[in-house]
């Protein structure tokens, strides 16, 4: 493919996507015009004003976003529950098993044999 091909084919896709951006605003702006017809019919007969409109509407956000900064919020970490007497390494209980515990486990051993004594 020389260059001016692909310049050319590019120019043509990057055309078509400004086209298709034009209609998909333009099919939004025809549906919104109802919906707005309809928002503002029900708020005059149930007399909702722009303020409670505004006030719900960050109620929601705010209700969100706290949604949202908790998640983001560090976790706590939880102690050890077992221990293994050979290497000193460690595990919660939580998740999947590590190989040391699944290997002692086929040896026959219990994992009650591996809890850290408090």
């Amino acid at each position: 493919m020389t260059r001016d091909s692909y310049t050319a084919q590019k120019q043509k896709i990057e055309k078509e996507i400004q086209k298709l951006q034009k209609q998909a605003l333009a099919l939004q702006t025809k549906r919104r015009g109802p919906v707005v017809t309809s928002i503002l019919r029900s708020m005059r007969e149930y007399d909702i004003t722009p303020d409670d409109i505004a006030s719900a509407y960050n109620r929601k956000t705010s209700h969100v976003a706290k949604k949202a900064a908790a998640a983001g919020a560090p976790k706590r970490t939880v102690p050890p529950k077992y221990r293994n007497p050979k290497t000193g390494d460690t595990w919660t209980g939580r998740g999947k098993a590590p190989r040391w515990i699944t290997a002692a486990e086929s040896e026959g051993q219990q994992r009650d044999s591996f809890l850290i004594k408090p």
